[in-house]
């Protein structure tokens, strides 16, 4: 057996002091290690808008709770698939914590999402996801479910011998794809309900509000108008209006930007599919912070949507979803 005990004891203080020494070392490191705080690059589809905004005061209500350094991304246009991977990119070389994605194009943005392997960087897909499986999870809306509630509720008001057209936002985007998917799902169940035209707009009012009044010549015993995000609904709503169909053909919008909720008491609108934005923003930034510490995550985390009318607008639950910037 090897002995410790050198020069009178003075080798038992030796170990002592190097014990000591050691482990003034790991606090300091683990100390340093707590006092570092998490940066989170969320890059999403645009910068402006009720939505958007709403998601961006989650997430920040979330940063300071959690103490993360959020960096809030996004292209100038919706449509703008390649500078979303730009920003990816970019994000990828500055090497962030963890990255939130709202990816603008369910196929273009895989590639640069897989390549966040090589860095040990996790994503977190929010609001419609990408392809890659390289992501740790989802947070967002159920699209499909929440194209088959505004189906449901739109041939309750045709009925089940109506023509019905849809003004869909960015095809190629998943959570566009899934609510028109599931709306068509829906209506299929229905063989006297034709869907006449499907148009997209690419989350351009204007062109939402061309693309409808066109849609109102082509077919002008059109009974039902179902617009698929808010832009879409802004410029669906107000070709109704302009080309008098007000009431005459019924209309399903989805999200509540100021526009729609006017329509609504005016009843241009029956009723609108509205999402927790605010919930979504939250929740990814969590879902964040579990992934930088290696938790486990589900595959998705699930955040519901409200069929909003005039009948339960004023119920207290309903209001938050409404007016979320309302303390």
């Amino acid at each position: 057996m090897r002995k410790i005990i050198m020069f009178g004891g003075k080798g038992i203080t030796l170990i002592v002091l190097l014990t000591l020494i050691l482990s003034a070392c790991t606090t300091s490191r683990s100390t340093q290690n707590a006092d570092k705080i998490m940066v989170v690059d969320m890059i999403v589809k645009l910068d402006r808008g009720d939505y958007w905004n709403t998601i961006r005061m989650g997430a920040e209500a979330a940063a300071k709770e959690y103490n993360i350094n959020l960096n809030y991304l996004a292209p100038d246009n919706e449509n703008d698939y390649r500078e979303q991977i730009a920003l990816m990119e970019e994000s990828i070389a500055r090497r962030p914590d963890v990255i939130v994605l709202a990816a603008s194009d369910y196929e273009a943005l895989g590639q640069v999402t897989d390549q966040t392997s090589y860095y040990n960087i996790p994503v977190i897909s929010m609001d419609s996801e990408v392809a890659s499986a390289k992501v740790k999870t989802y947070v967002g809306t159920n699209n499909y479910e929440a194209g088959q509630k505004a189906a449901e509720r739109l041939v309750e008001l045709t009925g089940k011998y109506s023509q019905i057209g849809i003004v869909n936002f960015v095809q190629g985007a998943r959570n566009a794809d899934q609510r028109e998917e599931g709306f068509l799902d829906y209506v299929a169940r229905f063989p006297n309900v034709q869907v006449m035209d499907i148009q997209y707009c690419g989350s351009d009012e204007l062109l939402a509000y061309t693309l409808t009044k066109e849609m109102l010549v082509n077919y002008p015993r059109l009974d039902g108008i179902v617009s698929l995000s808010a832009e879409s609904s802004i410029g669906a709503g107000k070709a109704v209006v302009d080309m008098g169909y007000a009431g005459k053909v019924k209309m399903i919008t989805f999200d509540n930007p100021p526009e729609m909720l006017e329509l609504l008491q005016e009843e241009t609108v029956q009723a609108m599919v509205v999402q927790n934005p605010f919930n979504n923003g939250y929740m990814a930034i969590v879902a964040a912070v579990k992934a930088a510490h290696g938790e486990r995550l589900d595959g998705k985390i699930p955040t519901d949507t409200k069929l909003i009318d005039l009948d339960n607008m004023l119920w207290p639950e309903n209001q938050k979803l409404l007016f979320p910037f309302v303390k």
